[in-house]
């Protein structure tokens, strides 16, 4: 429904919430009287502050005071009647990982999260998007939300990727490529022979780092990869209902002479696996490259780098795989293939934190936690862990860190932490290496 400030009313069909930021909403409804408006229709998760601690689960937050966030969250989703994904419970995960994983996110549905990264979802051929607290309450109590439609971008990447180059180096090529503000907050379909050969998996981590890119969404057409990811989800349509939800989903493609605001193509095979040099994922050069002449010497400063030295001269403190961009049992199956046999270099501290307790089980089903943890990884319990730092347990002040998130800010993973984006391959090749290293260059 439009109205007359230039934006739209549209239907909400999914709230997803996490206890970082969702506590805030749910409390304010709590305080208030009022109700969700379909309470079976918005979830939340503990992700965002939960140890990563197996054995300290259940009574310990990871960050300080995390446990009042934690606690707030857990009795404001039982007065609201709202699905609760709590700490010990079997489903247990970060938001974007569980939601796909759960069939929460299915295509043509609108879904919003009080999380920037919810446009990871998109993979799923979902209209899915990040907002704020305030508007997470308006959308669990009315149902709706008024959004000024985007400006639309089309990326077309072109063949095939080379071996051994990722959806995460595609991404990172892609922001520095276009910059950082690159997508213009638009909404951005990804498409080419290239992303329609991507897993589903592969897909939630194109998606996931749009944000970084600037996008207000990012979206890929829901085909037979994305039914077959889906079928006998928890929260998928079953028996007759699934065959009509395929038939709908099948009519979600763009027209084949449709208009875009920005319309891109990329080259697959001019994508190599891509590390980051600076404080931001745009700041990227491929993994055999050179620091680039640059006028922020900020960045230099504070990840201690010089332009014109080698990305395969610096040397690492930490490693991490993990977050809600890399931390799938495909990212965890990349890593192990090349953890295999060896071990971590002296010096390194490296952790995996999957990104779903369903993962975690369904790695350790196929001995992948005997791997990563004969190589020296800590293996951890399902969350966001690592990728960003509120005050608990992260590296020591001006570790260099190789690490699988998508985020690489001063100070995101803690204070003096100099981040360096990459691959889950990449972290894993890195860590045994000790310093940052190209995968094919590890030998058995």
């Amino acid at each position: 429904m439009p109205l007359e400030s230039g934006e739209d009313l549209i239907a909400i069909d999914r709230v997803f919430l996490h206890e970082r930021t969702g506590s805030v909403a749910l409390e304010s409804i709590v305080q208030s009287g009022r109700k969700p408006r379909a309470p079976k229709t918005v979830f939340v998760t503990m992700d965002h502050i939960v140890s990563n601690k197996a054995d300290r689960r259940k009574d310990d937050a990871r960050t300080p005071g995390g446990d009042v966030f934690i606690t707030a969250t857990r009795e404001a989703a039982k007065k609201t009647g709202i699905n609760l994904i709590d700490v010990l419970d079997a489903d247990q995960g970060i938001v974007h990982v569980i939601s796909p994983e759960l069939g929460i996110a299915q295509p043509g549905l609108t879904l919003v999260c009080p999380d920037s990264h919810t446009c990871s979802q998109g993979a799923l051929g979902a209209l899915a998007w990040g907002i704020g607290s305030t508007d997470a309450e308006h959308a669990i109590v009315t149902g709706t939300l008024r959004v000024k439609k985007p400006p639309q971008m089309r990326i077309t990447v072109k063949g095939e990727l080379n071996s051994g180059v990722t959806a995460k180096d595609l991404a990172l090529h892609i922001i520095k490529t276009y910059g950082a503000a690159g997508a213009k907050r638009c909404a951005v379909e990804y498409t080419g022979e290239a992303v329609e050969a991507l897993s589903i998996e592969e897909r939630l981590t194109l998606c996931n780092m749009a944000v970084e890119f600037a996008a207000f969404t990012a979206i890929i057409a829901p085909d037979i990869t994305t039914f077959k990811y889906l079928k006998g989800k928890l929260h998928a349509p079953r028996n007759d209902m699934w065959d009509e939800a395929v038939q709908y989903w099948q009519t979600l493609k763009t027209d084949a002479d449709a208009a875009f605001d920005f319309d891109y193509v990329i080259e697959a095979k001019d994508v190599k696996p891509t590390v980051t040099w600076g404080t931001s994922p745009a700041q990227a050069v491929a993994i055999d490259g050179v620091i680039p002449e640059t006028t922020d010497v900020k960045a230099l400063a504070y990840m201690d780098v010089e332009s014109g030295k080698a990305l395969s001269d610096l040397n690492i403190g930490g490693a991490f795989i993990g977050s809600c961009t890399n931390s799938r049992i495909t990212d965890l199956r990349a890593a192990a293939k090349i953890l295999d046999g060896l071990k971590v270099a002296e010096g390194v501290t490296a952790i995996c934190v999957p990104g779903s307790m369903t993962v975690r089980r369904e790695a350790e089903a196929e001995g992948l936690d005997i791997i990563f943890k004969a190589a020296g990884f800590e293996w951890g319990a399902a969350g966001c862990a690592f990728c960003f730092y509120a005050g608990g347990e992260t590296f020591a002040p001006g570790t260099r860190v190789i690490s699988s998130t998508n985020r690489n800010f001063e100070g995101r993973q803690g204070p003096g932490v100099r981040t360096h984006l990459a691959s889950p391959a990449v972290v894993a090749a890195s860590a045994i290496a000790g310093k940052i290293t190209d995968p094919s260059e590890v030998s058995k």
